[in-house]
């Protein structure tokens, strides 16, 4: 009787994946007309500084944890980034920086936030970023980007 309920039971599965395999779909050309003298529509491979930034606001979503990035938004966790780039350190209004920041002299530039965000503790000892490093200096150039476009509209 169990070797009967088995035999159903395989039978029943091999007539369901018969009747429920669809084909491969097959690749699909696509034909864009365009009303004359339009614009041509830009897409991210016309345009590599809208992926750059893009990849950039993916990666800063994780910055977002601590820091903010809105003009007038509040400080969080860590200061609002909003213009960051040409400030001195230590110098959005409002935030507690550590003594190690505030006496560092750094002018945040795409250079100085690079390595600093690359490694917190060892580009300012004593800073109290502690959480945040990015690796990666692709994914560091890119928030960078995202911050300096979003402070510049």
């Amino acid at each position: 009787m169990l070797k009967t309920v088995h035999i159903a039971a395989l039978a029943s599965l091999l007539v369901l994946t018969a009747c429920g395999a669809d084909p491969a779909p097959e690749p699909v050309e696509q034909i864009i007309v365009r009303e004359p003298g339009a614009a041509p529509v830009a897409t991210a491979a016309d345009d590599p500084d809208s992926a750059l930034l893009a990849e950039g606001k993916a990666a800063f979503a994780n910055c977002s944890a601590c820091h903010t990035l809105e003009q007038g938004a509040a400080n969080g966790a860590g200061p609002n980034l909003f213009g960051i780039v040409g400030k001195a350190a230590g110098s959005v209004t409002g935030f507690g920086y550590s003594d190690a920041l505030k006496a560092s002299g750094i002018t945040w530039t795409a250079a100085e936030l690079d390595s600093y965000i690359a490694d917190p503790a060892a580009k300012i000892p004593g800073t109290t970023m502690v959480a945040g490093a990015i690796a990666d200096q692709g994914k560091r150039q890119a928030v960078i980007a995202y911050i300096e476009s979003v402070s510049a509209n």
